[in-house]
């Protein structure tokens, strides 16, 4: 489908760079992407997928907003306090970009369901704050050869990576078990894991990935 006149005055700064170009701009408005949580770190995420033109945006959380989220959970404004954070992150996500199509699960993801949540979106984001929501996310994303992204932040330390089932190192490869229950844990660091590549190497601190618009495809960084 070609763009419009006023997609390509919307997403001319994406457009004039030559990896994304008019072809790459396309390849977004017609991705779906997934985003688990929708609090400090899904929050700015869901903001940016939809600027940048993601044609479809799933948002699930069974949380409601309430006035401690205010100062970090920039979706949400003071006047949604008491309204599901999913409602609240639909209407922003609306409000920036009507080429984005919402769809919300205001629910708790888990075992039962996500499978079948998961299935229609192309990438999936991790924005979740426990690890037992990050290891089933990541076990289904594996289990059904979705891409996605993990994020955490603990006080002032953050960390990401991207996973590609079957070509790069998956969450459970450098954390196989979670970590004790413990007010602060630290992030375990096992000197060696099982890859989801079938083979075995020291652990190494996650790095990049990069994408290639033109083929589709993510290029790890890998361990």
């Amino acid at each position: 489908m070609a763009l419009s006149d006023s997609q390509i005055e919307r997403y001319s700064r994406h457009i004039i760079l030559k990896e994304v170009g008019g072809k790459g701009q396309q390849k977004l408005l017609s991705s779906k992407v997934l985003i688990i949580g929708a609090g400090g770190l899904g929050a700015p995420i869901a903001l940016y997928l939809a600027a940048a033109g993601i044609g479809a945006i799933g948002i699930a959380d069974a949380d409601d907003v309430d006035l401690s989220n205010l100062q970090r959970q920039v979706i949400h404004f003071t006047p949604d306090i008491g309204k599901p954070k999913v409602i609240s992150a639909k209407e922003k996500i609306q409000a920036i970009n009507p080429d984005v199509e919402v769809r919300t699960y205001h629910h708790w993801i888990n075992a039962a369901n996500i499978m079948e949540i998961i299935k229609d979106y192309d990438f999936v984001v991790d924005g979740t704050d426990n690890f037992a929501a990050k290891f089933l996310i990541n076990d289904a994303c594996v289990l059904a050869g979705k891409p996605y992204s993990h994020g955490g932040i603990l006080q002032f330390v953050g960390q990401t990576i991207t996973v590609l089932p079957g070509k790069s190192t998956c969450y459970r490869c450098i954390f196989p078990t979670p970590p004790p229950r413990t007010p602060s844990p630290p992030a375990p660091r096992p000197e060696s894991s099982e890859s989801c590549r079938g083979s075995s190497a020291p652990y190494r601190p996650p790095r990049r990935s990069s994408f290639s618009w033109e083929k589709g495809n993510f290029w790890p960084g890998g361990c």
